[in-house]
């Protein structure tokens, strides 16, 4: 009896031997399989149109079109089929990394991550959740505050949460997994599981990475 299809990726990264290694990483993997690799953004979104891959990981620096502006026109907002990206960068690059969430990327990882973190980050956007490396997220909140945060700032006193929801909310913000969430809180798994549901309901948000976003924009991150 065949097993389930196999989770089909694209893999774009302007640097030849990143991108044969990420595609060997990823096709050595029963449950995987490259359906394509490009070296800049525009094959990245002709690609993606034709092969139709479950998740695209895509590099952010590249040619001709790059992995923020192709991953708008992948997964942002208004797209009809939107896409599943999974970013990955490096420190230097951190900079972007407000702007690809907002560009519609599921997930975040840096390129010196481990093989199996990227492996299980592929697998995980696939499954339609998203994924943020810790690490990114905290540089984020520590070194672009500032710049993510609107200038009128914002207090929590208009947003729609109780006060639990606000601080599961903050430590999504903080990079926690849902287990972390519920060590930090001395709560269950399914009960994190459950506040996370009912905060993307309440604030229309799509996914964690949307949450993250949110959080960052009405300065709930401190």
């Amino acid at each position: 009896m065949d097993g389930p299809a196999p989770i089909r990726v694209l893999v774009c990264d302007d640097q030849v031997l990143i991108r044969t290694g990420l595609a060997t990483i990823i096709d050595a993997q029963p449950d995987l399989a490259v359906a394509g690799e490009c070296g800049d953004g525009r094959t990245a979104v002709d690609l993606a149109g034709r092969l139709r891959p479950d998740v695209v990981v895509m590099d952010v620096r590249m040619p001709v079109l790059d992995g923020i502006e192709a991953t708008r026109l992948l997964a942002g907002a208004g797209v009809p089929h939107p896409v599943k990206v999974l970013v990955v960068t490096t420190f230097n690059l951190d900079e972007y990394v407000y702007e690809a969430l907002r560009a519609g990327a599921s997930g975040f990882l840096l390129k010196d991550a481990p093989p199996d973190r990227l492996l299980h980050g592929i697998r995980t956007v696939a499954t339609g959740a998203a994924l943020l490396d810790p690490d990114v997220t905290r540089r984020l909140v520590g070194r672009y505050a500032a710049r993510i945060r609107p200038a009128d700032g914002g207090t929590p006193d208009d947003i729609p949460l109780t006060p639990r929801e606000l601080e599961v909310l903050r430590l999504i913000a903080d990079g926690l997994s849902n287990g972390e969430i519920a060590a930090a809180l001395v709560i269950s798994p399914e009960t994190v599981k459950t506040f996370v549901s009912r905060i993307l309901a309440k604030l229309d948000l799509r996914d964690r990475v949307q949450a993250v976003v949110y959080a960052y924009r009405r300065g709930l991150v401190v």
